[in-house]
């Protein structure tokens, strides 16, 4: 975290308690906290006013349109230069090819460079946030997998290999993308940061288990499944490889700044100045899927739209059902948004990776994780600003703007408070002894 003494976010209120807007609230931060508070999501200053889109770099504007054109030129190299394949395939670490290794955990790098452990600590003092948090929990880890279970059966009754691909991607919650959903739509992105550094944790202790749960126990592939067996030992490898190494080094990156005292830079230049890497690794691992896949891609189309059908589901379902329940509980607009995209959103870069790692790059398990970013960026991307429209039209928590300095409020210290208040009643007797 930066040097700046920024206040935190406010106290989060508890789940089915309305917003308090009769509370006295303190001033808004200054500019220089303002602008560290977007640094940590590597987006601009989000307090300005200025349109979203207009705040995102165009590398974010135009996502989908890179995704399709890597697909694409994959496609091509697969179809016209056979080698390309072959090449790819000479190095392997952890059973991938080493250049989509390299660019797999590179894309997870930059995104986990955002979250400061530090940061948790004082949250920990606030009883309100384990009833977020473990709301967060229960819809991302229980809630989420099983309806993609129940969508790839539907959807892909006589398709096992595809069938395991999309449990894949259910089981793999977003730790990168849902902040930009959740910034578009002027969510509450602190709060996000949060949800964004626990599931960053959990991934790496409960993928493998809930993953080898799904596929193995549950038989998400269903008698005409793979012969593949996946055992622990080989997800958790996989998980160990593509988010522990670049969560290691995540960490170890922010100690380095923190070692030299330059956090301010660290924040403000390092962080914006690495942040493209993730979309450009995130767009050269589609393109070498693709290059490997290029003769299934072209005859399988008809897959891969199978494929979108319950993406597009799944996405638009998650999201409107969490948003309803937190609007039925009387959670603020900022974090039932919150809480709506992440629990709509996946880790298309932790799942392709896995099934790239588990059934290899021409597997259909892998093209069914590759479909997932294809189909999640464009459907949230329109969510967001569907939300926007939403909000202005209901007018959900306008009139209760008073939140949006609230969620700027100091979180003291509780021996700093106690001094506070000796000194204001202090003041307070004076003021009464004076008046006598």
């Amino acid at each position: 975290m930066s040097s700046v003494n920024r206040p935190a976010p406010d106290e989060i209120q508890p789940m089915g308690e309305a917003p308090k807007a009769t509370e006295p609230v303190s001033p808004l931060p200054s500019q220089e906290a303002r602008d560290d508070d977007a640094s940590q999501v590597g987006h601009a200053d989000v307090v300005t006013g200025k349109p979203a889109l207009k705040r995102l770099a165009w590398l974010d504007k135009l996502l989908a349109v890179w995704i399709i054109l890597a697909m694409a030129v994959g496609i091509i190299l697969g179809e016209f230069v056979p080698q390309t394949s072959v090449v790819l395939e000479k190095v392997k670490f952890v059973d991938v090819s080493l250049p989509l290794a390299i660019a797999l955990i590179v894309m997870m790098w930059p995104i986990l460079c955002r979250v400061s452990p530090l940061a948790l600590v004082p949250l920990f003092r606030r009883r309100q946030l384990w009833q977020h948090l473990a709301f967060s929990i229960f819809v991302n880890w229980i809630v989420s997998p099983f309806l993609m279970l129940g969508l790839a059966w539907a959807f892909l009754p006589d398709k096992p290999e595809l069938r395991e691909g999309l449990i894949v991607v259910g089981v793999a919650r977003c730790i990168a993308m849902v902040l930009v959903w959740t910034d578009i739509a002027d969510g509450d992105v602190d709060y996000c940061a949060v949800l964004v550094a626990f599931n960053s944790v959990l991934q790496i202790v409960l993928f493998s288990p809930v993953a080898l749960l799904f596929i193995n126990v549950f038989k998400a592939g269903g008698s005409g499944a793979s012969s593949v067996s996946i055992s622990y030992s080989l997800v958790s490898k996989s998980v160990a490889a593509f988010l522990g190494i670049p969560f290691a080094a995540a960490l170890a990156t922010r100690a380095f700044f923190v070692v030299i005292r330059a956090q301010h830079f660290f924040e403000h230049r390092f962080l914006p100045a690495i942040a493209p890497l993730s979309l450009i690794a995130l767009l050269f691992t589609i393109l070498i899927i693709f290059a490997g896949q290029g003769h299934q891609v072209v005859d399988s189309i008809v897959d891969v739209v199978r494929v979108g059908a319950p993406l597009i589901v799944y996405f638009i379902v998650m999201f409107f059902s969490i948003l309803y329940l937190c609007r039925y509980l009387r959670v603020s607009y900022r974090r039932s948004t919150t809480q709506a995209f992440t629990a709509a959103s996946n880790n298309f870069e932790l799942s392709t990776a896995v099934a790239v790692a588990v059934w290899g790059a021409k597997s259909p398990q892998a093209l069914a994780t590759t479909v997932g970013p294809l189909i999640e960026v464009p459907v949230l991307l329109g969510l967001a600003y569907l939300l926007v429209f939403i909000r202005r039209r209901t007018r959900w928590d306008i009139e209760v703007d008073a939140e949006s300095e609230e969620d700027r409020r100091v979180d003291r210290d509780p021996e700093v408070a106690f001094l506070d208040e000796r000194k204001e009643s202090t003041a307070s007797s004076a003021t009464r002894s004076d008046s006598q």
